[in-house]
């Protein structure tokens, strides 16, 4: 994997965080003139061919301006009225400056669950997929309105990573009141020096993180280096950029200052790295000798290739496959709960409508959702035929 920064437009797909106090102006509300110059940024991205995804801040900062809350800290009732007015206010915005450019905005409204609990990452993930594939931008903000101290990100530098990762982005990109990392926080430190590129995110790197510069921002260079690190490790870049300058995204092309976070590999190898890993199976699959060569050539697991389903697992859960000799050759995510499992198991694709009362998915462990563990039984006696999904 190289550690060399590469231009925005070679990117394949690029979420982009944009800090409250560039999009809000604490007296005056919106700032519009920036918000369409970073919408006509965007549009270049996605004449390239790039998918872009926004995760914007500003609901709350935008709603306690058109409601007229005094500056300070807020109570918790506060900050959600404030958000259930700026949602709107935001969403509006968004979509009418993309519009411009011909270019449809979709709000997704996202708490800390959505992201961490398996079932409703997988919902979240397919509908942002699906904007992505019809062509839209999704705006996407954590949901104030109904998230609590205990059940929130309580900052969007960490949710804009999980949705990096979540969407198999190649690149983070946040965008705040400051141009990127220092060894210590430049507004303390007149000799902070800053880091243009970061290899790896170290102990020591995390030690220079500093708290927030801005009573508009709840995170600060914390959050940012905790970003980092939720998105290199699944192989997503990211930098660090000033977003005060209008085309933020242009002047980072044009050299302006930023800092670039290495990814520590490719999206997929760290994400199946992850389902293989960390993730304990709620359930097991036995699979015939037809089902596990198919796995092993790069396809999905269909119904009619498994034999026997075990455990108490609902559709996301991981689980592990079991070849022909009954060892565990492969992992993944499922794709359905394990009654309806059972009852598909053994059946043909065609026949999962009829069998369950809906047209379910045709495959029960779909390839982008598992990885192989296992080698072949055989293997012993020289073949070596595995391919890794």
């Amino acid at each position: 994997m190289t550690k060399t920064r590469k231009p925005l437009q070679k990117y394949r797909r690029v979420v982009i965080k944009i800090g409250s106090a560039l999009l809000v102006d604490r007296a005056t509300g919106l700032k519009k003139a920036w918000l369409d110059a970073m919408c006509a940024d965007i549009a270049a991205l996605r004449s390239k061919g790039i998918d872009v995804l926004v995760v914007s801040s500003g609901a709350i900062a935008l709603g306690r301006t058109v409601l007229k809350l005094p500056p300070g800290a807020l109570k918790l009732e506060e900050s959600q009225a404030a958000a259930a007015v700026g949602q709107i206010a935001l969403a509006r915005a968004w979509s009418e400056s993309l519009s411009t450019d011909a270019i449809v905005a979709g709000q997704v409204l996202l708490t800390l669950g959505d992201t961490e609990e398996r079932r409703r990452y997988l919902n979240a993930r397919a509908t942002i997929n699906q904007l992505l594939k019809l062509g839209a931008v999704p705006i996407i903000n954590e949901n104030d309105t109904v998230a609590t101290t205990e059940i929130r990100y309580g900052d969007n530098d960490r949710l804009a990573a999980r949705v990096a990762t979540m969407v198999g982005a190649d690149l983070l990109v946040l965008l705040s009141d400051i141009d990127g990392l220092y060894t210590a926080p430049p507004h303390l430190d007149p000799d902070a020096r800053f880091l243009d590129t970061i290899a790896e995110i170290t102990p020591e790197i995390e030690a220079m993180a500093g708290g927030a510069a801005s009573e508009l921002s709840r995170g600060g260079m914390r959050t940012k280096i905790d970003a980092g690190k939720i998105a290199t490790t699944a192989g997503c870049a990211m930098i660090i950029a000033s977003g005060k300058p209008d085309h933020p995204l242009a002047a980072i092309e044009n050299g302006a200052r930023s800092s670039w976070f290495a990814p520590s590999g490719s999206p997929v190898t760290a994400r199946k790295t992850w389902i293989a890993g960390q993730l304990l199976p709620a359930g097991t699959l036995s699979i015939d000798a037809g089902a596990e060569d198919a796995l092993r050539s790069g396809k999905s697991l269909l119904p009619a290739g498994v034999r026997e389903v075990k455990g108490t697992f609902s559709r996301g859960d991981t689980i592990a496959i079991l070849g022909a000799a009954g060892r565990e050759i492969a992992r993944g995510l499922a794709g359905y709960d394990a009654d309806e499992a059972r009852q598909i198991a053994g059946k043909k694709s065609a026949e999962i409508a009829a069998i369950l009362g809906y047209a379910g998915r045709a495959a029960m462990v779909h390839r982008d959702d598992l990885v192989m563990t296992g080698k072949r039984a055989d293997e012993k006696d020289g073949r070596r035929d595995e391919v890794h999904a």
